[in-house]
């Protein structure tokens, strides 16, 4: 991926704008430290533009310290994050209980708590599923729509966005959580700087440079996410009924045919009939190899799937288990349009921060991080990966 492909352009802008936000963040919600078992975490007030709650609905986050960082960072950004227990519990493979990963939500559907401004997921892995009936979805979502509430998250997370959209009503967005990227000790300047203007703006939109066999233009709701959680859904209440939709799939560690396999049964259920067109994320098939036969790949899953349906079929969007990755909205109108050098997907509506009273900049890491990463190109750093969801 290259600069260009995530519609980012880190400038003497963004620079001035961080000095600026620091500035700002002294004046108006300087960080508090507080020293807890040896370790520093920083807080800051709450108030109506700044609150975060964290919500942990799958696997438990095995590094403390990154936890730790990642509270810091926030906080230097000027957020106030609650339920920070949560980024902490364990019990067995899951971050806490079914009960206690079910609080996190349920406890804002309620009004047990306030309804924050930021839903941040800690981690992906395995386990949201089992919450899902737990939690009261259509007060969920309408809290959220009152509030304006973004709520981030991917891979299986992606669970609560579809039971959220099908039962609640109410959008998301795919993008980064508290462990997998704002705790990383070496951040992504495209994944950060993304995320920064994605809540900060709208409109929006994703250029991206991959072959088109012939133009094509349509708008409608773009919904998805990881591809097996999704699969796992259909059939169920919190699986989305999305006509004249624009489908979203990623995943990771997946062989061909067992990519093959989901997606024919997503077709086998009358899902992708609806649909208008699939955009495919990143899918990490590098080193998949078929046992069976070793020349069977996604390209030609992808040119069966084609044969078989008719809808178009987008390739090469800046998202999944990958270190750089764009952050959008789920469950909002979109445009999907091709162009010369590839498609663009734009998204006019969606709920924002207010950026001006934050120092959301001081997530980017420094210039000298853009510098590096343009040295040694996307595809080192892709090859590194980001598979800790």
């Amino acid at each position: 991926m290259t600069r260009k492909d995530f519609d980012v352009t880190i400038t003497r802008r963004h620079l001035l704008g961080a000095a600026a936000g620091s500035l700002l963040l002294q004046a108006c919600a300087a960080p508090r430290t507080t020293s807890t078992a040896g370790k520093t975490i920083m807080t800051v007030q709450a108030d109506a533009y700044n609150t975060v709650r964290l919500f942990a609905s799958s696997g438990f986050a095995p590094d403390t310290t990154r936890i730790d960082l990642a509270l810091n960072r926030l906080a230097q950004a000027g957020l106030s994050v609650s339920n920070t227990a949560a980024a902490y519990r364990r019990a067995q493979r899951f971050a806490g209980t079914d009960a206690e990963r079910a609080a996190d939500l349920q406890d804002v559907a309620s009004g047990k708590v306030p309804t924050p401004q930021m839903l941040l997921g800690v981690r992906g892995g395995y386990g949201a599923a089992r919450i899902l009936p737990m939690i009261d979805w259509t007060s969920l979502g309408a809290r959220m729509r009152e509030r304006g509430t973004l709520l981030f998250g991917f891979s299986d997370v992606c669970a609560i966005q579809l039971a959220l959209l099908a039962q609640g009503k109410m959008s998301s967005f795919a993008g980064p959580m508290l462990y997998s990227e704002f705790g990383k000790p070496d951040p992504s300047v495209l994944t950060m700087q993304h995320f920064v203007d994605t809540v900060s703006a709208k409109p929006r939109t994703l250029n991206v440079n991959s072959f088109i066999a012939r133009p094509f233009r349509t708008e409608g709701i773009i919904w998805g996410g990881n591809l097996s959680v999704l699969v796992s859904l259909i059939g169920t209440p919190y699986f989305p009924a999305i006509d004249g939709g624009i489908l979203f799939l990623e995943d990771v560690g997946e062989q061909p045919y067992r990519i093959d396999r989901m997606l024919h049964q997503l077709y086998l259920s009358g899902c992708l009939k609806k649909q208008q067109a699939i955009i495919l994320g990143n899918f990490r098939t590098e080193n998949a190899v078929d046992i069976y036969d070793a020349a069977y790949d996604l390209p030609m899953v992808l040119a069966d799937l084609r044969r078989l349906t008719g809808i178009p079929i987008f390739t090469d969007f800046p998202f999944g288990h990958i270190r750089d990755k764009a952050s959008f909205p789920l469950g909002v109108r979109c445009r999907l349009e091709t162009d010369d050098g590839g498609y663009r997907v734009s998204f006019d509506d969606y709920p924002t921060m207010h950026a001006n009273q934050l120092n959301l900049q001081s997530l980017v890491p420094s210039v000298f991080s853009l510098d590096i990463f343009e040295a040694e190109g996307s595809a080192a750093s892709d090859a590194a990966g980001n598979n800790e969801e």
